[in-house]
This record gives structure tokens, C-alpha cells and sequence, in this order.
């Protein structure tokens, strides 16, 4: 591919997972993955600030829950804005189009444990974002906390149960149901 091509962080990442699934994360270089690529390193660089990080954007799916959180109907509860939030995940980050590679970086995540020990950061960060913008429509701190947590609890099982499915699920309405799980468990905890 020519440097000039659109979408380097897409084609770096791509070629990230191909390159850790092939010959593992610690054999990979960044050189490896901007040349895989199709790039330079000062590219990747430009994008990303470590090896690690590629796999995991650049907080653009805290903006996107945090964004939806506020966008959310204002009679909407903590747990609903919470819902609206995983519909807009589901909308443009879990695509039929993106499963493959979703489920490939989950593999390759889940076997090395620098990258599980980045995606549990980004995990708590993830939480945070969505108990601030609860609290911004005006939620009390321990009720954001507590539904920004119930609501990555629900997005974990939903992942779980989307990744398995190759029907084309929509993510959204896989979210929804398992928040609802979450929901009904709750009280028998």
C-alpha cells in the first residue's frame, strides 16, 4: 500500500493484530507493524504512542459513550442513558462489518498479559467516562458509579454474546438484553 492512503490508524491496527496473531506480541515490532502496514514508524508515532495501544483506539469509545450518555432522552434514568450508550457502540464500533476483527483482537488480547493488563485500564477508564457523563445529566455520584459499572458488566456479557453469534446480531439489541439479565440479577444478589 502507498504511504499517501487514507485510514492509517485502521491499517495500522489491522496490521497490528495480523502480525501479533502471527508470530505473537513480543516478536512484533513497531517497525513491523508500519512496514506490514505500509507506513513509516514516525506514522505509527503520529497515531499511537506505544505497540500496545494500537489495539485499543484512542479513547474514541469513551467520547462516543460519554457523547450518547448526554444525548440520551432527558427522562431517560441512569440505566437507560446507560442503554442509549451501548446502542450508539453498537451503531459504530461492533459492526457486523468490524466482528472479524473484533473477535481476532479479543484472541490475541486474551493471550498476552501486557495487552489484558491495557484493556483492564482502559476498561476502568471506560467506566469513569460513563459515571461523569451520568453525572453531568445531573446523577449522584454513587448512582453513576453504580450504573456506569452495571452498564460495562452488561457490555462485557454483551461482547461475550455477540462475538459468539455470526447471525449478525445487532450489538445494541444484545446490550440491551443483557443489561436487562443484569438488571434482574441484581436484586437476587
Amino acid at each position: 500500500m502507498a504511504r499517501w492512503e487514507p485510514n492509517a490508524p485502521e491499517r495500522l491496527a489491522q496490521a497490528a493484530l495480523d502480525l501479533f496473531a502471527e508470530r505473537g506480541y513480543e516478536n512484533t515490532t513497531v517497525i513491523d507493524i508500519a512496514q506490514r502496514a505500509g507506513l513509516g514508524k514516525t506514522t505509527f508515532f503520529r497515531h499511537f504512542q506505544d505497540k500496545r495501544e494500537v489495539l485499543f483506539g484512542r479513547g474514541t469509545t469513551n467520547d462516543l459513550l460519554a457523547e450518547a450518555i448526554a444525548a440520551a432522552p432527558p427522562t431517560a434514568g441512569p440505566l437507560e442513558a446507560v442503554a442509549h450508550a451501548l446502542d450508539a457502540a453498537g451503531r459504530q464500533v461492533f459492526t457486523s462489518a468490524r466482528r472479524e476483527f473484533t473477535v481476532r483482537r479479543q484472541a490475541v488480547i486474551a493471550a498476552n498479559p501486557e495487552l489484558q493488563e491495557r484493556e483492564a485500564l482502559k476498561n476502568l477508564t471506560l467506566i469513569a467516562s460513563m459515571a461523569e457523563a451520568l453525572e453531568r445529566r445531573g446523577v449522584p455520584q454513587l448512582t453513576a458509579r453504580v450504573a456506569a459499572e452495571l452498564g460495562a458488566l452488561a457490555s462485557s456479557i454483551a461482547y461475550e454474546r455477540w462475538s459468539l453469534t455470526g447471525d449478525g446480531d445487532d450489538f445494541g439489541e444484545i446490550a440491551r438484553r443483557a443489561l436487562d439479565d443484569v438488571r434482574a440479577a441484581t436484586p437476587l444478589c
